[in-house]
């Protein structure tokens, strides 16, 4: 909304803990939108597939898949994109998409390593939703694993090989191999608030295998240097909760975790990875882990030079 700052309070706290509040609170108009310039219009129009945030009943977000051919989003005009797709077997989207439901929108090209996000408000219509954009802005390339997602018609429904409060062993291993998570988060108000700075977010998390240490139900990510928005963390310093999406790039399985999240600063651990500004530590409260049914198949990864500066935990740490 016009004459709001462009950060919320969660956002600012951590902005002024790293010494960057006071100038990106002179450019947040810029960088954060009321609409999608021109570029980004095109861009989604170009994608296969895009990463949804959402809320369930009880305020807990989750990160979702949208999947259809290229050509599925298109924006009538800067303020909307419609989206032609619904919701895949299983994923919690399935009950968390409703009329006026807040939501986040993560558009992606890996291969690129381009990506754009909005925050809005869902319209439900025939063949999918519109998207009323609140907030749109985009992200540097950094920690993007280049590989190249190709739609492949006719996938199956897809099953529920496990589902419960804990994460079982192939959910730990599926998590210990992953380069790549995207992760939704919200404002406390999100569900009940039209402000824009005020609403859900989804963003990709990107390193080297096993750059999230699983202990237990435990995880731990070292969150590097990026644009300093603190979209998501400032969210967690506010509503420590957050929703998981893993997708394991050869055959399709999904991993949707959710997580009680806290920011960690000071921590021994920190000084074990290299190029670690923070910690970002998750327990997780539920799991759903689905085979098949994502219609989507993935190129050779080639890895984000910006990895060259990150570290790895150690090996002989606990649950590595």
């Amino acid at each position: 909304m016009k004459g709001l700052p462009a950060f919320h309070a969660g956002e600012q706290a951590l902005q002024a803990r790293v010494g960057v509040q006071e100038r990106l609170a002179q450019i947040g108009d810029q960088i954060m939108r009321d609409h999608m310039p021109d570029q980004h219009r095109a861009f989604f129009a170009e994608l296969p597939f895009l990463i949804v945030g959402s809320l369930d009943a009880e305020h807990q977000p989750w990160a979702s898949v949208l999947a259809n051919p290229p050509g599925f989003v298109q924006t009538p005009d800067a303020r909307h994109l419609q989206i032609r797709a619904h919701p895949l077997p299983h994923d919690p989207l399935q009950t968390t998409l409703r009329e006026g439901a807040a939501l986040a929108l993560l558009g992606l090209q890996p291969h690129t390593r381009r990506r754009n996000r909005l925050n809005g408000h869902a319209h439900l219509v025939d063949d999918g939703l519109v998207v009323e954009v609140g907030q749109s802005f985009g992200n540097c390339p950094k920690y993007i694993q280049a590989r190249e997602p190709v739609f492949v018609p006719g996938a199956p429904a897809g099953t529920v090989e496990y589902e419960g409060p804990a994460l079982d062993a192939a959910a730990q291993a599926m998590v210990r191999a992953a380069d790549t998570f995207f992760i939704a988060s919200a404002h406390p108000a999100a569900a009940s608030d039209l402000e824009p700075r005020h609403g859900v977010d989804v963003s990709h998390r990107g390193g080297k295998p096993g750059f999230v240490r699983v202990e237990g139900h435990v995880l731990t990510v070292p969150d590097f240097a990026g644009n300093r928005f603190f979209n998501t963390l400032g969210n967690i310093a506010l509503h420590p909760r957050a929703g998981l999406l893993f997708v394991d790039f050869d055959t399709g399985e999904r991993l949707y975790l959710a997580v009680r999240a806290e920011v960690i600063w000071s921590d021994p651990a920190l000084s074990t990875f290299d190029g670690a500004e923070r910690l970002l530590r998750m327990e997780v409260t539920q799991v759903r882990r689905v085979r098949g049914g994502l219609p989507l198949r993935w190129g050779p990864a080639e890895p984000s030079p910006y990895l060259h500066g990150t570290g790895a935990w150690p090996a002989d740490r606990k649950g590595q």
